[in-house]
């Protein structure tokens, strides 16, 4: 071939390299919008944090408003925490074999060592806990329950430094004592006070902080984790058999199946699908939010279902009992949150660069988050001292809706 030829020939191939080169960039162009358009379809799609904590707030308020309710008229609340165990026994095998929201439990080390040292002695806790849990409601009021709850973290505090998972400070003591006050005076005030009732919340308090400082010891020092799903996989077997032998012992002799029909097997049914969705929630929440959001969510849902009891059962709440709750949630606030966070957010509500162009989305997000809270607990404050009165004064405009005496 001559050197004319082969010219003509590379210059009759550059006009189709250049259209292969400009296909091909096409087609990558192509293959980017359609990844972006996957990318922000999905994102469209997907849901927005505030729905899952909103969930979570409504699943779990209602749950123990719900078994407030069942128990209260129903009685049994060991066979009711059976019933509960039976159904998420079920559920999570189910939901295991049809599934991945329990796949990652193929990671734990499961073997007949592990579950005769691990899974046994924290389902005894938790089925300890549970059991108390449910019993209390007998005999305190949901308000009440939920005050004494407050001392929780001391307790876990507590197990910690007898384990020697934690060394004590200081500040911890403040916070112990300034929390252990606050729920001493709403004790103080409380009119319905039952000594039992308060002995089987301790109680359930004891079990819940020996079981979370255990599962610390058994699994988070050995990196292994367990979110609320696999945790109930393992352990909803275990305490169902433990809770029925207790049954076996307290209840199931007084029990009879017309009592099953009288609490309505379809309010059975969705009772254990209720609490059951509780977990679902709270697998759903993890990880969406940050811990800071997710102490001051359950702050304000704990204020947000003693407001909602107060309003169903027309409890009374004292002045005293009001005061000492507000002084164990301040104490509570500041052992979880911790003296840097809490002046972090002093910080931002007092900032004076509030105008949207100068304020960056996440301070925008912070103050709105802050507003909300601040609403609801003006709403609880106001529900919790004009919940009875604000009842009756409904029942007595609205006679037809709401039936008269």
């Amino acid at each position: 071939m001559s050197p004319h030829s082969r010219a003509s020939s590379n210059g009759s191939d550059l006009p189709m390299v250049e259209t292969a080169q400009r296909a091909r960039a096409e087609s990558l162009i192509a293959e980017e919008e359609s990844l972006k358009h996957k990318e922000a379809q999905s994102s469209t799609l997907s849901l927005h944090p505030a729905f899952y904590i909103l969930s979570w707030i409504f699943f779990s308020n209602f749950t123990i408003l719900f078994n407030k309710w069942l128990i209260d008229n129903a009685g049994f609340p060991i066979i009711l925490t059976c019933w509960h165990l039976a159904f998420a026994t079920a559920a999570t095998q189910l939901l295991a074999r049809t599934t991945k929201l329990l796949d990652s439990r193929k990671s734990l080390p499961i073997n007949g060592r592990f579950f005769v040292r691990t899974i046994i002695p924290i389902g005894f806790l938790y089925s300890g806990s549970l059991v108390c849990s449910n019993v209390v409601y007998l005999y305190l009021s949901v308000s009440f329950i939920q005050m004494l709850k407050s001392a929780s973290p001391v307790v876990v505090l507590f197990f910690s430094w007898l384990w020697g998972m934690a060394d004590p400070t200081m500040t911890q003591l403040f916070n112990i004592l300034l929390i252990v006050f606050g729920v001493g005076l709403a004790s103080y005030g409380e009119v319905g006070f039952s000594w039992v009732g308060f002995m089987f919340q301790c109680g359930g308090i004891v079990f819940e902080a020996m079981r979370l400082v255990l599962i610390q010891i058994m699994l988070s020092s050995e990196g292994l984790k367990m979110d609320p799903l696999v945790s109930l996989y393992y352990y909803a077997p275990v305490c169902a058999i433990m809770n029925f032998i207790v049954a076996l012992a307290s209840e199931i002799p007084k029990f009879q199946i017309q009592h099953a029909w009288d609490a309505g097997l379809l309010m059975l049914l969705l009772n254990a699908l209720v609490a059951f969705m509780l977990n679902v929630a709270s697998v759903c929440l993890i990880g969406k939010t940050s811990g800071l959001v997710m102490t001051l969510t359950g702050i304000f849902k704990s204020i947000l279902l003693v407001i909602v009891s107060v309003i169903i059962w027309q409890t009374q709440v004292t002045l005293l009992q009001g005061f000492g709750y507000s002084i164990a949630l301040f104490g509570l606030c500041w052992y979880s949150l911790g003296k840097e966070q809490l002046q972090q957010c002093y910080q931002l509500i007092t900032s004076t660069s509030l105008g949207k162009s100068a304020m960056a989305p996440e301070r925008r997000r912070w103050i709105i988050l802050f507003g909300v809270l601040c609403f609801i607990s003006i709403i609880t404050a106001v529900g919790i001292w004009r919940g009875p009165s604000a009842v009756k004064k409904a029942t007595d405009m609205f006679p037809s809706l709401f039936g008269s005496e």
